[in-house]
C-alpha cells in the first residue's frame, strides 16, 4: 500500500460529488421538487446563505452551482481572509461582469466569523448583482448575520446526514476507484461504528475511514480494529455557540418533564463534550428553584451540594454528584409556583408606584418615629392564637395580591392547605 496515494488529495476531496446525482442527503433541498435543485437547474443566480453543521455538503453544492452557472468558483473563509482580500475578489467579479457579462461565484465560508460591520462590505455588490454569492455558516443566521444581508439572500438549511446517507457514502468510498476500488471491506459492525462515529458529518466519516485504512492496510477491517485506529469521537459542541444552548435547553426540559433518562443523557453528553461542570451545577440549582421549589424542599439543598462537590473534587469525580442531582430533580414532584410568584411580584415592583411601608410594619426606634405613628397597630405574632395576627403586610394598593399559589403536589400540597388557613387568619377571617 505504501505510496499508492502518496501526494494524492484526501479521500473526502477525491470523492467530492461532481454533480447533483452524486450528492447524498439534503433531499428536502435537492430532491426532485427541492427548492435548491430548482435554483440550480433554473440558473437563478440569487445570493444564498447555507446554514448547517460541518460535512453536510455546503461547499460541494456551492461548487456544483458554480459549474452549472458557468461561474468561476472563488472560495474564501471569513476566518482567514481579510475584508480587503474579499473586497478585491468582489471588485474583480464586478470588473468581469462589466466587461463580459459573466460573474464569479464568491463562496464565503464561516461567514459568521465576520462582525456586522465587516458584513456590510458585501451589501453593495449583492445589491447590484455583480457577483454570485454563497455565504456558509454553522451558526444560527438569526444571531450571526446582519438582517440586511439576510434580506438580500435566500436561506437554505442543511441537515446532518442520516445513517442511510452515510452508509451509501461509505460503500461508495470502498467501491469507487477514486476511493479504495474494492481493496478494503468492512465488517458490518465496523460499518455501523463508522456511521455512529461520523455523527452526520460526511467529511468526518471519510477521514475516519482513511485513518483506519492507513493504520490497518487493505483487506477486511473489524470493528475493534477500526475503533482503535480512529480513537475517541470528539462530540460536535461549541461552548460559546448555539449548540451549547440547545443542549442545556434539552437537559432543563428533560428534568422539567420528569424524564430521568433524558436528563442523564443530556448531562453526560455535555460533560463528555467538555462543558464546564460549574456551569452545569449552576443550571441544576436553577432547575431546583424554578421547576420544583417547595414541592420537594430537598431539591435545592441537593443541587447546592452537587455544586459544592464540583468545587471540592472537580472532574472526573464530580460527574456522579451532578448525575445524582439531575436524576433527583427529574424524579422529584414539580411545581413552578415560586417561579410564577417571582414573575408576578417583579411585574408589580416594576409597574406600580413604590408605596410607602405601612406604618404598623415600621420599627419605632425613636420617640419622634413613635409620635408620627411608626409601629402603631402592630401585633406580635407570638402573642396571637395560632401564632398569626390579623394584620396584612402588603402595601395598601396591593392588599389583595396572592403571589404564591402552591400546587397540590408533593410537599407543596401540604403547604397549600396550611396557606389557605394562614391567609384567612391574616385577613381576619375564619379559616
Amino acid at each position: 500500500m505504501d505510496g499508492l496515494w502518496q501526494g494524492a488529495a484526501p479521500l473526502a476531496e477525491r470523492l467530492r460529488p461532481r454533480d447533483l446525482s452524486e450528492v447524498v442527503g439534503q433531499r428536502h433541498l435537492l430532491g426532485e421538487k427541492g427548492p435548491l435543485r430548482a435554483l440550480v437547474e433554473g440558473g437563478v443566480g440569487i445570493p444564498l446563505v447555507f446554514w448547517g453543521p460541518p460535512g453536510t455538503g455546503k461547499t460541494t453544492v456551492g461548487r456544483i452551482l458554480a459549474a452549472r452557472w458557468g461561474a468561476a468558483f472563488v472560495p474564501r473563509s471569513a476566518a482567514l481572509a481579510t475584508v480587503a482580500e474579499v473586497r478585491a475578489a468582489l471588485e474583480a467579479s464586478r470588473d468581469k461582469w462589466r466587461r463580459t457579462g459573466s460573474r464569479d461565484l464568491l463562496f464565503l465560508d464561516e461567514v459568521h466569523r465576520w462582525n456586522r460591520a465587516q458584513q456590510d462590505v458585501l451589501l453593495p455588490f449583492l445589491e447590484e448583482g455583480s457577483v454570485l454569492f454563497i455565504g456558509a455558516t454553522t451558526e444560527n443566521p438569526s444571531f450571526a448575520l446582519r438582517s440586511a444581508l439576510l434580506s438580500r439572500a435566500q436561506l437554505f438549511v442543511f441537515d446532518p446526514l442520516a445513517p442511510d446517507d452515510l452508509r451509501a457514502l461509505l460503500r461508495r468510498a470502498l467501491a469507487d476507484e477514486r476511493g479504495y476500488g474494492g481493496r478494503v471491506t468492512l465488517e458490518p459492525a465496523a460499518e455501523e461504528f463508522l456511521i455512529g462515529y461520523a455523527d452526520g458529518d460526511a467529511r468526518r466519516l471519510l477521514t475516519a475511514l482513511e485513518t483506519a485504512v492507513a493504520a490497518l492496510g487493505f483487506g477486511e477491517l473489524s470493528r475493534d480494529a477500526v475503533a482503535q485506529a480512529v480513537g475517541k469521537k470528539a462530540p460536535r459542541y461549541d461552548r460559546a455557540g448555539e449548540e451549547h444552548y440547545n443542549l442545556v435547553s434539552a437537559l432543563h426540559k428533560a428534568v422539567r418533564n420528569s424524564d430521568v433518562d433524558g436528563a442523564i443523557y443530556w448531562l453526560v453528553r455535555m460533560l463528555e463534550s467538555g462543558e464546564d461542570p460549574r456551569y452545569l451545577a449552576r443550571r441544576l440549582v436553577r432547575m431546583a428553584s424554578e421547576d420544583i421549589g417547595l414541592a420537594d424542599p430537598q431539591a435545592l439543598p441537593l443541587a447546592v451540594s452537587a455544586a459544592q462537590a464540583v468545587e471540592l473534587v472537580g472532574l472526573p469525580e464530580c460527574a456522579l454528584a451532578l448525575l445524582e442531582a439531575a436524576a433527583y430533580l427529574a424524579l422529584a414532584p414539580k411545581s413552578n409556583a415560586l417561579y410564577l410568584a417571582h414573575l408576578e411580584a417583579q411585574r408589580d415592583v416594576e409597574e406600580t408606584i413604590d408605596e410607602p411601608v405601612p406604618l404598623h410594619l415600621r420599627n419605632p426606634v425613636t420617640d419622634l418615629m413613635k409620635d408620627v405613628g411608626y409601629g402603631k397597630g402592630y401585633r406580635y405574632a407570638h402573642d396571637e392564637p395560632g401564632g398569626v395576627a390579623p394584620m396584612p403586610s402588603l402595601p395598601e394598593g396591593l392588599r389583595d395580591r396572592e403571589y404564591y399559589r402552591p400546587k397540590d403536589v408533593g410537599w407543596e400540597g401540604r403547604i397549600l392547605r396550611r396557606l389557605q388557613a394562614l391567609r384567612a387568619l391574616i385577613r381576619g377571617k375564619k379559616a
